[in-house]
């Protein structure tokens, strides 16, 4: 049974319609990847994805057990996260308060459970560093670990290549397969990162102003609109490649709705 089912979603930006008719499906054990032009809905998406937003119209409905709250979210950074003035083991911790009752202290299978996401993220060295020393790469594992400390199920990712260098992209790249394959977590992720997109991802949900594709990786290459964002050019080999993409487009502006 799928996790989520989208039929013929109407998606709203501000007083603007900016989707008509988007269907899709995330299964258990997807690694789905989200791209399209800036302005086209993506953020929308999301927001209804998280339930902090209404779609405008059509059908989402979560199944196989899933709930919002199990849902683990690594969001766009803002200069203010950047800055944040916590541990990182207070930021990892945090992550559990989405499904933990109302009490004032954490658990000690709470505790258990960031020490282990720490440690799958090879941050465990820095539970005691303040999270606004890191650098840009240290801060979005912790902010990992954190998304993980809240599911064991499915992970949504926005832009999480924003700002990293090719190397620290091609790492995270890494990490995600490794948390994808080894940990059986299902992945959503939005990216302006088509090519690396295609080349990790197992479908693809194109959302454009003019049309939309879901299906396959192989599929969206081969389509019109797979072959107008992916160029004459093919995947490239290494994902350096991608990461020196998507560093280039970030550098020219790209952005949300």
């Amino acid at each position: 049974m799928a996790y989520i089912t989208c039929e013929n979603l109407t998606l709203r930006y501000e007083s603007l319609i900016v989707q008509e008719r988007l269907s899709f499906t995330v299964e258990p054990l997807d690694y789905l990847c989200i791209v399209g032009e800036n302005g086209s809905g993506k953020s929308t998406l999301m927001k209804c994805l998280l339930g902090l937003k209404q779609a405008d119209g059509g059908t989402m409905k979560f199944g196989d057990g899933l709930k919002r709250n199990e849902i683990g979210y690594l969001p766009q950074q803002s200069m203010i996260q950047r800055t944040f003035p916590a541990s990182v083991r207070e930021v990892v911790l945090s992550g559990c308060l989405n499904g933990r009752a109302i009490h004032p202290f954490y658990s000690k299978s709470e505790k258990q459970r960031a020490a282990e996401q720490m440690e799958c993220l090879n941050i465990t060295q820095l539970a005691d560093r303040s999270y606004r020393a890191l650098s840009g790469g240290q801060q979005q594992r912790v902010l990992l670990a954190r998304a993980l400390c809240a599911t064991k199920k499915l992970l949504l990712l926005d832009e999480p290549l924003t700002g990293l260098d090719p190397l620290v992209a091609t790492e995270l790249y890494g990490i995600l397969q490794h948390i994808h394959d080894d940990h059986g977590i299902t992945i959503i992720m939005v990216t302006h990162d088509v090519e690396c997109a295609v080349r990790h991802a197992k479908k693809i949900l194109h959302i454009g102003k003019q049309e939309n594709f879901f299906g396959s990786c192989e599929d969206y290459a081969a389509s019109a609109v797979g072959k107008r964002f992916l160029g004459d050019h093919a995947v490239p080999e290494h994902c350096a490649n991608c990461a020196h993409t998507h560093t280039r487009q970030t550098e020219e502006g790209g952005g949300n709705e």
